[in-house]
């Protein structure tokens, strides 16, 4: 009997086309979207993920992001190093600054000052150069994606001088780093560099960065910290969350994408439903004169189940794979960089096509049950 219904689906070849439509452009919408959607929140805790070594950053307590912060004296510094479990405790400062081009245009930079002995702040693979440049005189390093801002496609920055808040600045490396929320062209220099390139009020230290002691728990040594200095310590995974719900929290990013979604799914649902209906109502007599050889009510519906199955299953593949070619497409613009496809993301479109082909085969199945098998000799 699957043998048959799958015969009567094929068979109308504008129809089943049509189903494979419906559920393949929902599926690409719905997977589409929520992969963008995820790899963009996640930007928010770039500034974390791009400093793998720290265990622990400690912050004023209002400071809530890498980008949301208020600077620190000095003395956080000392106060930090002198909790027990620290093995290790550096400054870090992140500021907002004004570049020049060369054709006189004003670009906003992020400056990071990372430490000027470890170079802890740094990222960890660079794409050009080597972290040892930052010891020259007015040495930066640039973010790979800044670079695609500053000058043409495939030209190499190093030598170039930029106009750094009206102080002479020089590119000596590329760093391979995860692009910020709002893709902002990242400078990293020394932080005593840092504080001469953003001169600011007397609290400069936006962050300390701190390395916990062998056998010490990062959970646990940022709780003592908070207790002993009254600052704000927060572990790596905690803080890149808090960068995550910032987004959230104060973005239309959710609102927007979530209608996006919503209505790939209405529009599987309209296509799909209307399309299942018109074939169930132009193989009503079919379907009549199989239950009146004998076929009963529990046959038909796994003949519909059979046939829902197998559009959805191809419908979802095909919709999958032009996720998956858009994102690879894609790869190249530093927009996209680093995008990927989290796994419980097909898993949520699987759901919603399963929801998609339940509802509309329900609608149409009824239909054919209250086909009567006189039907078929009227």
């Amino acid at each position: 009997m699957v043998w048959i219904a799958i015969r009567m689906l094929t068979g109308d070849a504008t129809k089943f086309y049509g189903l494979l439509f419906g559920i393949a452009f929902s599926t690409l919408l719905i997977t589409q979207q929520l992969t963008i959607f995820v790899n963009l929140i996640e930007r928010g805790a770039s500034g974390v993920y791009n400093v793998p070594s720290a265990d622990v950053w400690v912050m004023d307590p209002v400071s809530r992001t890498t980008d949301v912060n208020l600077p620190m004296p000095s003395t956080a510094l000392d106060r930090v190093r002198s909790v027990p479990g620290v093995e290790w405790a550096v400054p870090h400062l992140r500021a907002a600054a004004s570049v020049r081009t060369k054709e006189g245009d004003l670009e906003g930079v992020s400056v990071i000052g990372v430490d000027d002995a470890t170079l802890i702040g740094l990222p960890r693979r660079m794409a050009s150069g080597s972290t040892n440049v930052l010891e020259r005189p007015d040495a930066v390093v640039i973010d790979d994606v800044g670079t695609t801002r500053f000058f043409p496609e495939g030209y190499d920055p190093v030598g170039e001088r930029l106009e750094l808040n009206d102080q002479r600045a020089v590119i000596m490396g590329v760093a391979d780093a995860i692009p910020s929320f709002t893709s902002q062209v990242t400078l990293y220099t020394r932080y005593s560099r840092a504080l001469n390139f953003v001169p600011g009020t007397r609290n400069r230290l936006s962050f300390v960065l701190v390395g916990a002691a062998p056998n010490i728990d990062a959970k646990a040594l940022a709780t003592r910290i908070t207790e002993e200095t009254g600052l704000r310590a927060r572990t790596r995974d905690e803080f890149a969350r808090d960068g995550i719900d910032f987004i959230i929290e104060n973005t239309g990013i959710p609102l927007n994408f979530g209608i996006t979604v919503m209505l790939g799914f209405l529009v599987g649902v309209a296509i799909v439903g209307l399309t299942f209906s018109l074939f169930i109502r132009d193989n009503i007599k079919q379907f009549g004169a199989l239950k009146a050889i004998g076929v009963n009510n529990a046959k038909i519906r796994k003949m519909v189940a059979a046939q829902a199955a197998m559009v959805g299953s191809i419908g979802y593949g095909l919709g999958v794979l032009g996720t998956v070619a858009f994102i690879w497409s894609f790869s190249s613009n530093p927009t996209f960089k680093g995008f990927y496809i989290p796994w419980q993301v097909p898993l949520i479109s699987l759901a919603a096509v399963t929801l998609i082909l339940t509802l509309t085969g329900w609608i149409a199945l009824r239909n054919v049950l209250k086909t009567e098998p006189a039907a078929v000799f009227r």
